[in-house]
């Protein structure tokens, strides 16, 4: 009998050789960052914010004490990025936090609706900077295993180029949908971002080297989330973004930090209309991260990382089940 069929198995869903590797991993986490001077921070885990991103959804929980006039209602953080950037904005220097996030409906093979998160800011430091720092981590991750593994650095628009002979800056939505060959999908509601992240899930990231770390930047701006935005004379404007994977696991997302309260607040604002447009709920926005870069932001570079896809690439296993303790189906 599965786990999903059976809500009484007590076991755990990873094996005890998987536990103590996590184990390990956080331990080496730890003395990278102490080595470099990275001070490991905690931050809330409930928020009276939430994520605005159209693309990922909170959960949300009423709190039944007393709030002096504060919103009962709290968001479980889907990430420490906002308080970290106050850390940040008050003065304290480059930091990280290795905690627990939460993420409404995301549940399978790859996805556990809470998860590991590693995530850290470096001041001073632009998104391809920050891109070697990275893939250090990973390296003394793989050392653990007596794994390595080479690094490519590609902008998003040489790598489509690249594989699928097609620019996706100047391409139709026709001509993303064609690339897609075989893959069926529903258009219904889909817009050009939408088909540019199809091609990369369905057609480029299974076909990334085992041994390989890939990292892809310079995205288009319409996928800036969190990042700057920079415009060249004579090319497209891009958003100063990473992605690093590992094979076909995607790892980590990194950004040059957008630094302007104004443009983060309307970025908030279009997502909340976007949301509003799709019928989703709509967290408010974040007040005292746009005080905090209206105060004043250092420029800095960050980066988010999941522990258990890194833990999956580790063991060579695609379900994320056998790196938790215990997974959706056992919690």
């Amino acid at each position: 009998m599965s786990a999903a069929a059976n809500p009484a198995d007590w076991r755990p869903s990873a094996g005890f050789e998987a536990l103590r590797l996590r184990a390990r991993l956080n331990a080496e986490i730890r003395a990278f960052f102490a080595a470099r001077g990275v001070v490991e921070v905690e931050t809330p885990v409930m928020s009276r914010a939430g994520n605005t991103d159209p693309n990922i959804a909170s959960f949300a929980l009423e709190f039944s004490g007393r709030t002096d006039g504060a919103p009962r209602t709290r968001w479980l953080r889907t990430s420490p990025e906002f308080p970290l950037k106050r850390l940040l904005a008050a003065g304290f220097g480059d930091c990280y936090e290795l905690g627990r996030v939460f993420r409404d409906g995301e549940a399978g093979g790859r996805h556990n609706p809470e998860f590991t998160m590693l995530e850290w800011y470096r001041s001073g430091w632009d998104h391809r900077r920050l891109i070697g720092e990275t893939a250090e981590l990973v390296r003394a991750a793989l050392a653990l295993v007596g794994r390595a593994a080479s690094l490519r650095e590609i902008t998003y628009r040489e790598l489509y180029l690249e594989r699928l002979g097609l620019d996706p800056f100047a391409a139709s939505d026709e001509e993303l949908r064609a690339a897609l060959g075989e893959v069926v999908i529903d258009p219904q509601g889909l817009g050009r971002d939408d088909w540019l992240d199809l091609l990369m899930t369905h057609r480029l990231q299974p076909r990334f080297g085992r041994d390989e770390m890939l990292a892809v930047r310079d995205y288009p701006a319409s996928q800036c989330a969190l990042a700057r935005v920079r415009a060249d004379a004579g090319a497209p404007a891009v958003a100063e973004r990473f992605e690093l994977y590992l094979g076909s696991l995607e790892l980590a997302n990194g950004y040059h930090e957008l630094a302007n309260a104004a443009e983060q607040g309307a970025r908030f604002d279009r997502d909340r209309a976007l949301r509003a447009q799709r019928g989703a709920v709509a967290p408010p926005r974040d007040e005292a991260l746009l005080a905090a870069l209206a105060a004043g932001f250092p420029d800095c570079a960050g980066v988010a990382l999941g522990v258990d896809r890194l833990l999956m690439a580790l063991l060579d296993t695609p379900r994320i089940a056998e790196v938790l303790a215990f997974d959706f189906t056992r919690a």
